[in-house]
């Protein structure tokens, strides 16, 4: 009999026509894998194989739109979701109603944040304090009326190949020498699997991602820490024995873990990788034949998307495997990524209203480290000679300066589409770009003669820490003295000023958080929740509101 290994997981929710979801689940052995609602709507779908392990998407259609409807999850034909005995109130789908003359569009609610590292387990403190997300997730088990997010957005680091839990380094010690390379950290497909299980098994989390649709793109973690930093980074990589195996790892178990479900059923029936993985007994070397060509070739894959939710319009952009990391050709994004969000920005421009750039690592920086991260870009293009070229590389690794201030073209293209996006009568009410990355949460406005209000809102960690002299640091990035530290940089790299300014309009904030947008019509509020210990007389933690903030309203900066 089949069991289920993980999931399931609730991914594309359609917010077309209302009718049709999709469910990702891992089983333990072969099977055909069917969802079944309680309004008769439903799917089935054998599962594929991947290094030994069974995985499937099940599309299910025939929802209906604007309604919540519960459902469960059967292995050939044998019920093994909800969980016996769960207490855990009924996973269910919720479907938006579909837009029609005269009707507002539906609002919509996104929760984001980035960085998580695995809760522990229940009998166990953390070093991290509580996770935000558990902690969401246990509110809302506990009021199953509360109000949910319509989507989660996890921009980056869902799982740390390279920080690894007491718990995990014990299992990998039990399957081989931790004293040869990587060492403590994963190596392989095998020991992806099992960042995941610890990530996703954690029985809130699980209910929570069964229950509201999530959208993911990963960040350095995902694969290591600084993931693709300069094209020397790259090079003393590739020239490890261990490498490869853990780049392509890292790219299979993402495509299957994360990427399959940001798809909606059109993109996946057009995708040629999954049609193989799906029709061969065992879709492992397909897979890995992707992976090896997106590694050696990384503009011949696309892992951003775009998902259009009513009047709100998501760009999820890949700033980790689409860089272009030659110094003298330095991007964030290659050309053909930097058109495909030039494209989609700008498509149907007028109908939406508001347009969400999903960016692992934030466009706005404070000022002192965006100053730093050019001043290290012209060093290490050699334009202060070789001896700076070296101390600048140095530096970049050791301080993470590869941000998009770190690609000062990129930088400055995303900004003028940003600002001839939100320019003019049919510009969007809002252009927020969500990030995370960087350990504390804030707020940014940029300086631009735009119509639409734009934002730079950044949420990080959701369950993670930061060193104290880190937050003295980002904290002095924003200051006046940081400001004129920035200048100093900027004199020394003979780089020049931004070319726009901006400003903090909220924050910083430090600890285990969570930002939410609700968008309605033209309007736009932030939340920003924070989980804090319950107490000594409660268990467990809660989420505490630190910020809460009307957007679109004209004095609404702090």
């Amino acid at each position: 009999m089949a069991g289920l290994r993980l999931g399931p997981l609730l991914r594309y929710v359609d917010w077309d026509t209302g009718g049709s979801a999709t469910i990702w689940v891992e089983a333990d052995r072969p099977c055909t894998a069917e969802v079944r609602c309680a309004d008769g709507a439903g799917g089935s779908v054998l599962t594929f194989q991947i290094e030994g392990h069974h995985y499937a998407l099940v599309p299910v259609t025939g929802l209906t739109p604007g309604a919540t409807t519960a459902y469960e999850v059967l292995l050939d034909g044998h019920r093994v979701w909800p969980l016996p005995g769960s207490a855990f109130p009924p996973s269910v789908i919720t479907t938006p109603a579909v837009a029609a003359p005269g009707r507002p569009a539906p609002a919509l609610r996104v929760t984001f944040g980035s960085c998580r590292q695995a809760a522990p387990p229940a009998d166990r403190r953390g070093p991290h304090g509580p996770d935000a997300l558990d902690t969401l997730a246990a509110r809302l088990a506990a009021d199953p009326e509360a109000v949910r997010p319509d989507v989660v957005l996890l921009l980056g680091d869902q799982v740390y190949a390279d920080h690894l839990s007491r718990e995990t380094r014990r299992w990998l010690a039990a399957r081989r020498d931790l004293r040869e390379p990587p060492g403590a950290q994963v190596a392989d497909f095998e020991e992806y699997t099992r960042l995941y299980y610890e990530s996703w098994l954690d029985p809130e989390i699980r209910w929570l991602l069964s229950t509201v649709p999530s959208l993911q793109i990963f960040d350095d973690h995902d694969v290591v820490d600084d993931w693709n930093t300069s094209a020397a980074w790259l090079a003393e990589m590739r020239a490890t024995p261990w490498w490869r195996e853990r780049v392509l790892s890292g790219l299979m178990s993402y495509w299957v873990y994360q990427h399959l479900g940001n798809l909606s059923p059109a993109e996946l029936a057009a995708d040629a990788v999954y049609e193989r993985v799906c029709t061969a007994p065992d879709g492992t070397d397909a897979l890995r034949a992707f992976a090896a060509a997106a590694d050696a070739d990384p503009s011949s894959v696309r892992w951003s998307y775009r998902r259009d939710f009513g009047r709100s319009r998501l760009l999820m952009v890949d700033t980790r495997a689409a860089r272009v990391l030659a110094e003298e050709g330095r991007a964030m994004l290659d050309p053909a990524e930097q058109q495909w969000l030039r494209e989609n920005a700008l498509a149907g421009h007028g109908g939406y209203d508001h347009l969400l750039i999903g960016s692992s690592l934030p466009w706005l920086m404070p000022p002192l480290i965006h100053d730093a991260e050019v001043w290290n870009a012209a060093l290490c293009r050699g334009d202060r000679g070789p001896r700076w070229e070296r101390i600048g590389e140095d530096l970049r690794r050791r301080s993470d300066l590869e941000h998009w201030a770190a690609f000062p073209a990129s930088f400055a293209a995303l900004s003028d589409l940003i600002e001839e996006v939100g320019t003019g009568p049919r510009a969007p009410a809002t252009v927020c770009v969500l990030s995370g990355d960087v350990h504390h949460a804030y707020v940014a406005e940029p300086r631009i003669p735009s119509t639409a209000r734009v934002f730079q809102l950044t949420c990080s960690p959701v369950h993670n820490s930061v060193h104290t002299v880190v937050k003295w640091g980002f904290r002095l990035g924003w200051s006046r003295v940081g400001r004129w530290l920035g200048r100093g940089f900027s004199r020394h790299g003979r780089t020049g000023r931004p070319p726009l300014s901006w400003r903090r309009t909220g924050g910083p904030w430090f600890g285990n958080q969570l930002m939410t947008l609700a968008l309605t019509g033209r309007t736009a509020r932030l939340q920003l929740e924070q989980a804090h210990p319950a107490g000594r007389r409660h268990k467990g933690a809660r989420l505490v509101t630190v910020l809460d903030r009307d957007l679109t309203a004209a004095d609404s900066a702090t």
